[in-house]
């Protein structure tokens, strides 16, 4: 086993593999970008080097740097995690060529699974079933679009090269294929520098099954089950489990075996994913599927194998990267139990899962009763480089039903402040009919996203605890601000204070009445609620609201303040007292950055008359693609950015004429 290991990433991955060779006695170097020196992977490696700018193009991305500093430090091997590099024969062979060892397969693996199409074909003459569809190599769109009608409709237009859901889309008509196809093509070129695609026919009601396969330098190859990957939105994976609900042990036995064919086709050694679709229409398990790719890597959601199996799949990485044969046969692989795992994001499921950035003011997972892989810690930010991934909740139970139960529970027990996040998304999901009765398929979310996404407003109360909050008054240090500070006491009668706060882009006004040091009368909608404070503690306080004793928790940071209240993170927006703050409304003749990005095309130019709807300008933005429509139909006044800016948050991009000028 060698002694000093280099990990090439960066966020929760970076931290798993830290923790499990430290266990292995194995010392770690962690490589950072400028955006990343106070990260937790930082602090938990034994040592760190800085590799390069915050954009992942000029750090995680970059092998040279990485490779340069692993030789520095006399690192013997290097980990990719998944993600960025890890799946790129070139590095891979960079890093043998330096005299390293790469934890992963052999780079001409690598290339058998890396461009899709290719795959495919292997896997056709190995005797593995794929997908009807075209996976050649003309690209000519002409051409493409024909295929895809002989297909028949919907298709999937989907990247050769990489995976994670990039320069992927769905197309259920003919006439919306040019543009889905110059999208994809625009994201996969962006993502893997390869904007090169393939098709296939979309299966109506999809199950997203893979299996888990691992392979040694001495020819041993084995699979260690399956997992359901099913709960996806923009092909991204919400919510995994192992193993799959319904899944018999005649298609789990045939689905191994295939899974161990493809892996043995191209000569694999290490940890893989070999993924399947199969239709289930008909709401049963069917007896046959179809090869869809191969993952080359770790996954994402390789813990709930973990957990099902009590292999530690990292260790293992480690062990076979060193030479060592696979710790296990096949027959001693077994399965205990029933493991899920949840993906908390910073994103708003409400506004199409538009990622989010911001400081993490509080951040609090459940002990005992679950595993959090997390790559942040409370007060770090979440920025707009990187993917916005907060934690992976996991958990593990007896059967399905506990399990459930489990990760249900703990959701509701993890508190994150400071930026929105899917947690209340990931909880209704769980209580989907579909899913808990163990039936989820690809489309699940998609059918489901009105109800899955829709806001709920705040109640009275907790518009009341707000507004209280918002103002200071319950500060144990008690804050210098005059309403404090000057106590309540007023020779016309009860002090009166109006608190504005926004939650989901709706304001409302909160009337405070104090009638002395530790009581309110809080005005909220309809209703008035008596307060009494009990006790004032950092983050939160002891409170009797109309008679009922509550312990409240919150977290401020500026303008922002999360309410955990009634099982929900509500995140307030406050507006500054002096200046009243500003509407979270911007005027339909404007088109504003929704978040920091990169401008990847602009479609119109001053004086084109537009539609409502139709596409103006594509960002980028923590490697997902925007693309930002116009409100309304006009006329184009100005066009504020050119391809190639990058922008702030709030940016005004293109400007409408009025309509009364047009």
């Amino acid at each position: 086993m060698f002694s000093k290991l280099l990990i090439a990433n960066r966020g929760e991955i970076a931290c798993r593999i830290i923790r499990t060779a430290r266990r292995l006695g194995i010392r770690t170097v962690a490589v950072y970008s400028d955006a990343d020196g106070d990260a937790l992977h930082v602090a938990l490696a034994d040592e760190a080097i800085r590799i390069g700018g915050a954009p992942a193009a000029e750090s995680y991305l970059a092998s040279a740097p990485i490779v340069q500093a692993a030789r520095s430090v006399g690192a013997q091997a290097i980990h990719p995690g998944y993600g960025f590099l890890s799946e790129n024969a070139d590095f891979a062979e960079a890093v043998a060529e330096a005299g390293m060892i790469f934890v992963g397969p052999p780079p001409a693996a690598i290339r058998a699974m890396g461009l899709k199409d290719a795959a495919k074909a292997l896997m056709e003459r190995s005797g593995v079933p794929v997908v009807p569809g075209y996976h050649g190599e003309e690209q000519d769109a002409s051409f493409l679009a024909d295929r895809a009608r002989e297909i028949g409709y919907p298709v999937l237009i989907k990247a050769r090269a990489g995976g994670g859901g990039k320069g992927m889309r769905r197309v259920e008509r003919q006439e919306d294929f040019g543009p889905a196809l110059e999208a994809a093509r625009r994201e996969a070129e962006s993502a893997f520098g390869d904007g090169s695609v393939l098709l296939e026919r979309y299966l109506t009601k999809p199950r997203h099954i893979e299996m888990q396969v691992f392979g040694d330098r001495h020819g041993n190859i084995v699979h260690l089950f399956e997992r359901d990957c099913s709960l996806q939105r923009r092909h991204q994976k919400v919510i995994e489990e192992a193993p799959a609900p319904g899944m018999t042990a005649e298609v789990r036995r045939a689905m191994g075996d295939a899974a161990v064919r493809a892996a043995q086709a191209i000569g694999y050694v290490g940890a893989g994913t070999v993924e399947f679709i199969a239709d289930v229409t008909n709401g049963l398990w069917p007896d046959h599927f179809y090869f869809m790719e191969m993952n080359t890597r770790l996954q994402v959601e390789h813990p709930v194998t973990e957990a099902i199996t009590g292999i530690d799949l990292v260790e293992w990485q480690l062990r076979v990267a060193s030479g060592e044969p696979l710790p296990k046969k096949q027959a001693d692989i077994s399965m205990n139990g029933w493991a899920f795992e949840a993906r908390l994001y910073a994103e708003d499921p409400a506004r199409g899962f538009l990622p989010a950035t911001g400081r993490l003011t509080e951040l609090s997972f459940p002990e005992g009763t679950s595993r959090v892989d997390s790559g942040v810690r409370q007060g770090d930010t979440i920025t707009p480089y990187y993917d916005p991934l907060i934690a992976k909740l996991i958990v593990h139970g007896q059967n399905r039903s506990a399990a459930l139960g489990r990760l249900q529970d703990a959701l509701k027990e993890c508190r994150i402040g400071g930026t929105v996040t899917n947690r209340d998304f990931l909880i209704r999901l769980t209580e989907e009919h579909d899913f808990r009765s163990g039936h989820p398929d690809t489309g699940l979310i998609d059918r489901e996203i009105e109800r899955l996404t829709a806001p709920v407003a705040p109640g009275d109360e907790a518009l009341a605890l707000a507004a209280i909050f918002s103002t200071g008054a319950l500060d144990p240090n008690r804050s210098t601000d005059p309403w404090s500070s000057l106590g309540s006491w007023q020779i016309w009668g009860d002090a009166h204070r109006m608190v504005v706060i926004e939650h989901a882009d709706v304001r409302a006004t909160v009337t405070l009445a104090s009638r002395g040091r530790d009581q309110f009368a809080v005005r909220a909608g309809a209703s008035t609620l008596p307060v009494l404070v009990l006790d004032r503690f950092e983050g939160g306080a002891r409170l009797e609201v109309a008679g009922q004793k509550r312990l409240i928790r919150f977290s401020r940071d500026r303008e922002a303040l999360t309410l955990f209240h009634g099982g929900r993170n509500l995140v307030f927006h406050v507006p500054d007292g002096l200046t009243g703050g500003q509407s979270s409304e911007i005027a339909d003749d404007e088109l504003v950055a929704p978040m920091p990005g990169l401008v990847k095309l602009v479609r119109v130019g001053a004086g084109d008359a537009v539609t409502k709807g139709q596409a103006l300008v594509v960002m980028e933005a923590m490697k997902m693609e925007l693309t930002l429509s116009a409100s309304r139909e006009g006329t184009i006044a100005n066009v504020h950015v050119a391809e190639g800016a990058q922008v702030s948050e709030g940016t005004v991009l293109v400007t409408l004429m009025e309509e009364a000028a047009q």
